[in-house]
């Protein structure tokens, strides 16, 4: 069983340096190209279901890719819509990075509540579809934090319209490529950093 994690193409707010969170903010057309674009990466696969966070931006992402490809687009998961950035939503995303570079924001959901989500919207899809290669259309920070729960290491951020792929074998999941390129081992610098900032979450229990 192989995912694709796939981040939404553009919307307005992506490009005007927006934080964008769980606010429902549509694709613009530079974002529906990028979908067509990842529909025609993806077309050398052996993908079988198009599922997506219900956000506009995520659903119509998936829409445009599942049509490209030939595939009925599947449900939506409530679990894979965006961290709630709370009052910050809206503001410029460079400089609230800038001023809490740890992510912690104030009045944000946790990244431990992200991943958790993430993980448990795993679950649900690798239940509905067992033993099928699905394509998943969802949002940067929870694909990030969720790739590298999985990975135990940590991932660079993630581009729109990119496609980052892992697989189940077993009961252990294997990150293959984050943005589109394979993922190298961590530098030990990488390590330490992950060390202090990982999430507290076991991902081992999600593939039932």
């Amino acid at each position: 069983m192989t995912f694709a994690f796939i981040r939404h193409g553009q919307t307005d707010w992506n490009r005007d340096d927006k934080l964008q969170g769980s606010s429902d903010i549509p694709l613009n057309a530079t974002g529906r190209e990028q979908a067509h674009e990842a529909a025609r990466i993806l077309a050398d696969g052996t993908w079988q279901a198009v599922v997506s966070s219900p956000l506009l931006r995520a659903r119509e992402t998936a829409e445009i890719i599942a049509r490209d490809l030939g595939l009925e687009l599947g449900p939506s998961y409530t679990e894979l819509v965006e961290r709630d950035y709370g009052p910050l939503e809206g503001s410029p995303s460079s400089e609230t990075m800038a001023r809490w570079p740890n992510r912690q924001y104030p009045g944000a959901e946790t990244i431990h509540s992200v991943v958790s989500r993430g993980l448990a919207g795993l679950a649900r899809i690798a239940a509905d579809y067992p033993d099928r290669d699905v394509v998943i259309v969802c949002h940067g920070t929870i694909i990030r934090y969720t790739l590298a729960a999985l990975a135990g290491r940590p991932v660079e951020g993630i581009r729109n319209g990119s496609i980052s792929t892992f697989r189940l074998d077993g009961d252990r999941w294997e990150v293959l490529t984050v943005n589109g390129a394979p993922l190298l081992p961590p530098t030990p610098e990488e390590l330490d950093a992950w060390a202090g900032a990982a999430p507290v979450v076991d991902p081992r229990g999600i593939a039932g």
